[in-house]
């Protein structure tokens, strides 16, 4: 119910608008009441990112899955694959809402708070992978290579949503933290 939902507001939010779709229209295009919406999400700004809110987790384990061995930063450019590939599974509805979210102050807010969250959902693998401590918070390298790579993520997005005939995300990606190219 939670995805059909979160489905239901970025179709509407893509039809008309963000601040002109309500919390009223959405349930009465989702069939659903106003205490049930709040039952799954706090907030329209939480509905509409829907699915990408949990996607922090599968990046972790994605991330955790990677080889042992394997440095610090190609196991987080790596590990982003499975969240681009959804990206480009639905091109350019994904554009149309990346841009929307990049172009709405609030969304834009949002956004942040989620990258704040997947920060801390990665923080102790790649501190594991730097040979650092986790619970160290005065050591700041997980914390930089974390927020450089979403930082990387952000900027191809961006030039991915700026291009009508664009380059695979995945190139663009590549490009932005200068990894070798995903073997297809």
């Amino acid at each position: 119910m939670r995805a059909e939902v979160a489905t239901v507001v970025q179709n509407l939010v893509l039809e008309r608008g963000y601040e002109e779709t309500t919390v009223d229209d959405i349930c009465a295009t989702a069939e659903i009441s106003r205490s049930t919406f709040f039952r799954y999400f706090p907030s329209k700004e939480e509905a509409l990112f829907g699915e990408s809110i949990d996607a922090g987790e599968r990046l972790r384990d994605a991330l955790t899955a990677r080889p042992a061995g394997e440095a610090p930063w190609v196991a987080m450019r790596r590990a982003l694959d499975a969240l681009i590939e959804q990206y480009e599974a639905h091109d350019e509805r994904t554009r149309r809402l990346t841009r929307l979210i990049v172009n709405t102050p609030s969304l834009a807010a949002r956004h942040r708070e989620k990258n704040a969250r997947w920060q801390e959902l990665l923080r102790p693998e790649i501190a594991r992978r730097l040979g650092a401590d986790p619970a160290d918070d005065s050591d700041p390298r997980a914390n930089a290579v974390i927020a450089a790579a979403l930082g990387c993520v952000e900027a191809a997005l961006a030039a991915w949503t700026a291009n009508s005939q664009p380059q695979p995300l995945a190139k663009i990606l590549d490009r932005a933290m200068q990894a070798p190219a995903h073997p297809r």
